[in-house]
């Protein structure tokens, strides 16, 4: 059974479940065959209606298509064929007709077992009387949904007394009242009586309060919506905004993106998961640059979610790219983007994630992945290598890694320092500072000599790179060291190595070294 069939009698199997059985002829029509029998028995009976009976072919097919048990009861005692039910139906209506009040009561949505108490006596056809139907035909014309006119029936049933004239009149004084058809509708199925009317002309005393008191809910009510939704496209709107600003791109920018593309506060930014190399792919990035970027990034590389886009982009320096393709007319890009169900799937990070789910600390564990990849770092082996060598909660680690910005680290920079020492965040923003400040300010070299040495921030500032920094200063103050020795190999050489080389340096240097300069602590305490 194909999926449409199996939509149709899901549907109407709903139906099986108030009755308690079904004609026994239609239960012997095959499962798989039941969708098409109801199909084929409601064109014939709408054709029927139509073209024999003379009823307008809209409300031929309402009475067709929601009177099933009806339906059903007809059919059971015509024999199923698959090629020709449809002529069969209309061939038995011609010499069989049926009573069209059982059928349209079923279908303005009067129980199927109610039916029966309410069929006018001696009267088959609607051509006998046809003051109900009219007044169906007319409620429908105004909006009501012809499944939901049984309520008015039932409760009031003087309205299906009246002449179509009588009730679109009574429907234009209420409307006269400052209503629109949506809002009568609704109220005439809460309050039925307020069709019922006490004449052509008047609506009387009771209804007119009525409406009068509904209608101050309704500007209440409309009011209270228009802020609920002018709230809700505020917050929609200041997410978007909050969002694209994380490329890094003027406010003006961003605001004549969504003024022109407004249908971008429909997309969802957050949920979805993306490829970065497939995402670069969809925003046509040459081949040449996407290998290049492929060797130069791959701890931003595999899956992350679309919400950490923006950091992803700037992680591999793209963002102004990126945005630039976004605000030059391919925005819809970023909605019909889709990743395929095994696209870059990273089987390392895969494993890795298994065992954390199983480990002693997984939420723990998973707030410190989410804050890596926030910041740009993809599903991929690189990423658990980094994440096994970083301490501190989410929040702390985010907040070390903004401190870092703060210093005036590149974004994309600041990652690749995170990704070749990841130790680099396990320090209070403090400590750090003062490293950066001494190696700005005292050493005088900028950050960039970080993107060679990013070990640099892991060593002890007192302790290790203070007193090592002063020593050759010294010497080549003083004309005993004409070499130029990198920050590098002044502050990691080992501690036997480095006093080792200033003795290779000078006699002298070994006493000042431990007289004025030499911290006096082991090895061990070198790196904070």
């Amino acid at each position: 059974m194909n999926f449409f069939p199996k939509l149709i009698f899901s549907h109407f199997s709903r139906h099986f479940a108030t009755l308690s059985k079904l004609p026994n002829n239609f239960t012997k029509i095959p499962s798989k065959y039941r969708p098409q029998a109801i199909r084929d028995a409601q064109q014939a009976l709408t054709d029927y209606l139509h073209c024999t009976r003379y009823i307008p072919f809209v409300y031929a097919e309402h009475i067709a298509k929601n009177s099933f048990f009806s339906l059903s009861s007809l059919i059971s005692g015509i024999n199923f064929s698959t090629t020709s039910f449809n002529r069969n139906v209309l061939r038995f209506l011609r010499y069989h007709p049926i009573n069209e009040y059982e059928f349209f009561f079923e279908s303005i949505g009067i129980d199927y077992e109610e039916v029966g108490s309410l069929l006018p006596s001696k009267k088959f056809f609607f051509s006998e009387d046809e003051t109900v139907l009219e007044a169906a035909c007319a409620l429908s014309e105004f909006g009501f949904p012809w499944n939901k006119l049984g309520k008015l029936y039932r409760e009031e049933v003087l309205i299906f007394k009246a002449s179509s004239k009588e009730l679109k009149a009574r429907l234009f004084k209420i409307k006269e009242c400052g209503f629109s058809n949506i809002p009568i509708i609704g109220i005439c199925l809460a309050f039925p009586y307020v069709l019922r009317g006490d004449g052509v002309n008047e609506l009387g005393g009771e209804i007119v309060a009525l409406l009068n008191d509904l209608k101050r809910v309704f500007w209440i009510l409309i009011w209270g919506i228009m802020l609920k939704i002018m709230l809700m496209l505020e917050e929609v709107l200041v997410r978007k905004i909050e969002y694209f600003s994380r490329f890094l791109v003027p406010k003006e920018d961003i605001g004549m993106l969504i003024l022109r593309n407004p249908e971008i506060l429909d997309s969802d930014l957050e949920t979805p998961m993306i490829s970065v190399m497939g995402m670069l792919k969809h925003f046509r990035l040459s081949v040449k640059k996407r290998n290049s970027i492929a060797k130069e990034y791959p701890y931003v590389l595999g899956r992350n979610k679309m919400t950490n886009l923006p950091n992803v982009m700037r992680a591999l320096n793209l963002h102004k790219w990126f945005f630039d393709r976004i605000k030059n007319g391919n925005h819809r890009l970023l909605a019909n983007y889709t990743l395929k169900d095994d696209e870059d799937l990273d089987k390392g990070f895969q494993d890795s994630l298994e065992k954390i789910q199983f480990s002693r600390t997984p939420v723990h564990t998973m707030e410190k992945l989410i804050f890596l990849h926030r910041v740009g770092f993809g599903e991929n082996s690189l990423t658990m290598k980094v994440l096994a060598h970083v301490h501190g909660t989410g929040s702390e680690l985010q907040e070390r890694f903004d401190s870092l910005l703060g210093l005036g680290f590149e974004f994309s920079k600041l990652c690749r320092i995170v990704h070749m020492t990841p130790k680099v965040l396990n320090q209070c923003p403090e400590t750090v500072e003062r490293k950066v400040n001494f190696l700005r300010h005292e050493m005088g070299v900028s950050l960039d000599y970080l993107d060679i040495f990013p070990a640099f921030l892991c060593f002890n500032l007192e302790k290790r790179i203070k007193p090592r920094y002063r020593i050759h200063k010294w010497l080549t103050e003083n004309g005993l060291c004409t070499r130029n020795y990198s920050i590098a190999s002044i502050v990691a050489t080992g501690e036997k190595s480095f006093i080792a080389r200033l003795g290779r340096i000078h006699p002298d240097a070994l006493n000042k070294w431990f007289e004025n300069f030499s911290y006096k602590e082991s090895d061990n305490s070198s790196q904070d």
